[in-house]
């Protein structure tokens, strides 16, 4: 096989291929979900509504996203596009439902990232204080915002450089409170009572399901980052069921070891009295002082790495859709020596200014209102997109000639879809739990993902009638050759991809992709 041709250097710079290895994307990944973050700051107040049963809803929202995972690693072996689920969803479900995805998901992961400046802030105030100093959360904020853009303007690998170290010390920390707990034998001797039918099949077992979902929010990104990827083919499913399997694990086993740390009797009693505080008793008691004063200090590096791995994803989406012509131009500049979408990182940092600067104004609180406001419907997006990701796989598949089996392209992506459509009840069902605003605020955020749905069909409509060329290249990929598009359903439509004039090349065979 000949060596590939050297690029052409009077070409536009392109973004750095075949950089990221599996534990690269891994770590983006497992980044943008913050684990020390969801454990001390969200897990008291799982377990304070299901009790000690809590760890297995997290085992069990692992496992619906791990079936969710088949299909979607085994599509990922077929669309190469940038665009990641709007593209699936494109290929999948129709262009109009692309495009509408595509603003769900600029929706969706930028009230992910955004949201969590507010955490930032108030995170970074409260470690000032346990540690005896004051600190206002907007300058925080604000210096946070041009940290990220500095890291998304830089290189894609020095960026997951810099979350592998944050990673491994946030999760070094929970593994050293696990360690202490173990080691200790627990308050009353360790117990596995709480896997017990009796204590995970209760009222409670629904709201820890909404809290567990959504302390995976971002493993899917594995996806965008396809062309900057080695060996994408194996690395992306690689990436994804790491991550997945990692997170439902390592937070399933947290949680249980938390809960042992105060007895199964009196853990809920504790974390209602100092929700905040549980993980840092905890932590005292069975390691050191020290230990959490470290952790007050990680939780801060925690949400840093959150919000770069967020940044980066939102800059290669935005990439995306310049590139398609959906989004101006300009934004899909890449730095010619970081080999970076810095234009759209740019965008993005003058964004996320904008809505910290107008919350700091209206004298909002970072936490209560910046955060959970901005990141509820961010979450509610992402999950409608997994839900759309996972029915347009079956649909995908139908269109195409191809050698998968049914299991992975219908019997799981199905089963996927029943299940996260039955977790976007749960957690709309409850989301004054992660908001704690009022009926009609609820309401607003609520309703923000479907009104972006349908400004999206809207917008699809839009473009069919006076973008025709960019309507009709929409989430189109290159061929083998490079020479024509792939063709994909759009909703005029339903002719088999095998029965155009320009049909998909045949997949090569299952030894040759992984």
């Amino acid at each position: 096989m000949s060596a590939p041709a050297p690029p052409d250097p009077g070409a536009p710079p392109g973004l750095r291929t075949g950089t990221l290895t599996t534990a690269d994307v891994s770590f983006f990944v497992v980044s943008a979900a913050a684990p020390l973050t969801v454990m001390a700051g969200v897990a008291p107040v799982a377990i304070l509504l299901g009790g000690i049963g809590a760890p297995v809803g997290y085992l069990l929202a692992g496992l619906t996203l791990t079936v969710f995972a088949v299909g979607f690693t085994t599509m990922s072996r077929h669309v190469r596009s940038a665009g990641a689920f709007y593209a699936y969803i494109a290929r999948g479900l129709g262009t109009p439902v692309g495009i509408a995805a595509a603003l769900v998901a600029m929706l969706g992961y930028n009230g992910m990232e955004i949201g969590v400046y507010g955490l930032l802030g108030s995170a970074t105030s409260d470690t000032a204080a346990a540690l005896g100093h004051g600190v206002p959360w907007l300058p925080v904020s604000l210096a946070g915002l041009l940290l990220i853009w500095y890291g998304g303007y830089r290189s894609i690998d020095f960026g997951a450089k810099v979350l592998g170290v944050l990673l491994v010390a946030e999760t070094g920390i929970l593994v050293l409170l696990a360690g202490g707990v173990l080691l200790d034998g627990g308050a009353h001797g360790l117990s596995l009572g709480g896997l017990a039918p009796a204590h995970v099949l209760t009222g409670g077992t629904a709201a820890v399901l909404a809290f567990a979902f959504a302390a995976f929010t971002g493993f899917e990104s594995t996806v965008i980052y396809r062309r900057e990827a080695r060996d994408p083919a194996r690395t992306i499913p690689r990436a994804t069921y790491a991550a997945v399997a990692f997170l439902g694990l390592f937070y399933a086993f947290v949680v249980w070891t938390v809960i042992q740390a105060f007895g199964e009797d009196k853990v809920v009693r504790a974390a209602a009295d100092d929700p905040g505080g549980l993980f840092f008793a905890a932590i005292t008691t069975y390691v050191g002082a020290w230990a959490a004063d470290l952790m007050h200090v990680l939780i801060v590096t925690s949400v840093l790495a959150s919000l770069l791995a967020f940044h980066n994803a939102i800059n290669r989406y935005t990439l995306a859709l310049a590139e398609e012509g959906v989004l101006p131009k300009a934004l899909g500049r890449i730095h010619p020596r970081h080999r970076s979408p810095y234009v759209a990182g740019a965008a993005q940092t003058v964004l996320g200014a904008v809505v910290v600067l107008a919350f700091a104004l209206a004298g909002a609180d970072p936490y209560q209102q910046l955060l959970l406001w901005v990141n509820t419907p961010g979450m509610l997006g992402l999950m409608l997109l997994q839900l759309l990701a996972a029915l347009a796989v079956p649909c995908f598949f139908r269109r195409i000639d191809h050698r998968e089996g049914v299991l992975r392209t219908v019997v799981a992506p199905l089963t996927a879809f029943v299940l996260l459509a039955a977790a976007i009840v749960l957690v709309t069902a409850h989301v004054d739990l992660f908001t704690g605003a009022t009926t009609t605020v609820d309401t607003v955020l609520v309703s923000l993902v479907p009104a972006v749905f349908l400004l999206g069909l809207l917008l699809a409509r839009r473009l069919r009638r006076t973008r025709p060329e960019v309507y009709a290249r929409f989430a189109a990929e290159p061929s083998e050759t490079g020479d024509l598009p792939c063709p994909h359903p759009t909703s005029s439509s339903s002719t088999p991809a095998s029965a155009t004039p320009n049909p998909p090349v045949t997949p090569p065979s299952p030894s040759a992709t992984g």
